[in-house]
């Protein structure tokens, strides 16, 4: 395979990943303010809930920005993002797993975030190119 069919091949992912984790994060933060997509609440941990001493809802709604911020971050510097969204969703599958509960969502938190890692490491070569 030639060298240039490599490299477009390489960008193809690259890319496909990057907008993917431009705009699920922010897709997913906006929706913090509304709940069209789902009860962002019911993900919450008890015990993190349990500590905050301002409604679930507020929460929910510096998640949503903390998320669009990511999402932002992945689109302006893909390296730095990507790492950010990675341990995100590494944070939030691993509350759940000590929750006990959405193990199917922590489950495909834990690929996405893998997925976000890779992402960020394939921004080191195509940056280069």
């Amino acid at each position: 395979m030639e060298t240039a069919e490599k490299n477009k091949i390489l960008n193809q992912a690259f890319n496909l990943l990057k907008y993917t984790f431009v705009i699920l994060p922010i897709a997913a933060g906006l929706d913090k303010f509304s709940n069209l997509l789902t009860n962002w609440e019911q993900y919450l941990n008890p015990v993190i809930a349990g500590l905050l001493p301002f409604p679930e809802s507020t929460f929910m709604m510096i998640v949503g920005v903390i998320e669009i911020g990511a999402g932002i971050m992945v689109l302006k510097k893909p390296e730095i993002g990507g790492n950010i969204v990675a341990a995100w969703l590494m944070l939030i599958a691993i509350s759940l797993i000590t929750y006990l509960n959405y193990m199917d969502v922590a489950v495909r938190d834990v690929v996405m975030a893998i997925s976000a890692f890779a992402m960020a490491q394939l921004a080191k070569i195509v940056n280069q190119n």
